[in-house]
């Protein structure tokens, strides 16, 4: 059995006026992560992809199909029942700036999940000393507030509050995205550091092929609220076989100029071949 499965997951917004109809934003997707996996999920903006990442931590309510989560319907929980899977499902945010409070130290941000759990103050400590330091982060972080760090130790923060209270799963809504590239590279490392540590499973949702290729075992490819194709990283991000992935792939800059341009030239004639 897979840790998440998800079925036929529809999700609808409201629309104004007077007897407007809803707009179906996810049209009946499918797609499951298992123990110690990473699925990624890649497409443009507006795709749907951070929307299945709200449903399945709760916050935004299905208006079809189903979410399992370690075997559990979790896509109709509500207020204790739902809070009782913080321990096991957690969530790093795009913006490391604006995911931690600013008015906390970093040692408070870390111990709260904790001390919410039942731990004592000296219990969080501790573990908040062990956290810091499996995402690289020096002791001394503890006493120090988050604008005394850099976008990329920010996030590793960020990252560190994920792993608090030991989930068995992390939604990852495009986490390395508000950062440059060297600092993407260091931060993708750790999550992968990390679930070879813990066994940890990712949902990682992210724009950037290149950046879904690195960190995923399979991928998920969304169009217009539609999974187009899935299959193992490799051959997805490779070798696509639908004419959306292939477009994705050929968007994906690169260093050398002369692939570059040849790599433009074939997206022209694939968007001229589907017109």
């Amino acid at each position: 059995m897979s840790l998440l499965e998800i079925e036929d997951l529809r999700v609808s917004y409201p629309v104004k006026g007077f007897r407007a109809k809803p707009i179906e934003i996810l049209h009946g997707v499918s797609m499951e992560v298992g123990h110690g996996e990473t699925m990624g999920l890649v497409g443009e903006s507006g795709s749907g992809k951070t929307t299945i990442g709200r449903a399945v931590l709760g916050l935004v309510r299905p208006s079809g199909g189903s979410i399992r989560f370690a075997g559990q319907e979790i896509s109709s929980l509500k207020g204790a029942e739902r809070r009782g899977l913080a321990s096991h499902l957690q969530v790093v945010f795009q913006d490391p700036y604006t995911s931690l409070n600013p008015s906390m130290t970093i040692g408070d941000i870390l111990s709260e999940p904790l001390i919410v759990h039942g731990a004592s103050s000296g219990h969080a400590r501790g573990r908040v000393r062990t956290l810091l330091d499996q995402v690289g982060l020096p002791s001394d972080s503890i006493d120090r507030m988050p604008r005394e760090f850099s976008g990329g130790q920010r996030q590793r923060v960020a990252i560190a509050r994920a792993l608090a209270p030991g989930p068995k799963l992390i939604v990852c809504d495009e986490p390395v995205s508000a950062l440059d590239l060297s600092t993407q590279a260091r931060v993708l490392d750790l999550f992968l550091d990390i679930q070879r540590e813990t066994g940890v499973s990712y949902l990682f949702i992210s724009h950037d092929l290149g950046v879904i290729r690195h960190i995923s075992h399979r991928v998920g490819v969304l169009y217009r609220g539609d999974l187009v194709e899935t299959g193992p990283a490799p051959q997805v991000t490779s070798t696509p076989e639908h004419d959306y992935t292939k477009r994705l792939l050929l968007a994906s800059p690169v260093a050398d100029p002369v692939k570059q341009k040849e790599k433009r030239q074939k997206r022209r004639e694939l968007l001229a071949a589907n017109a």
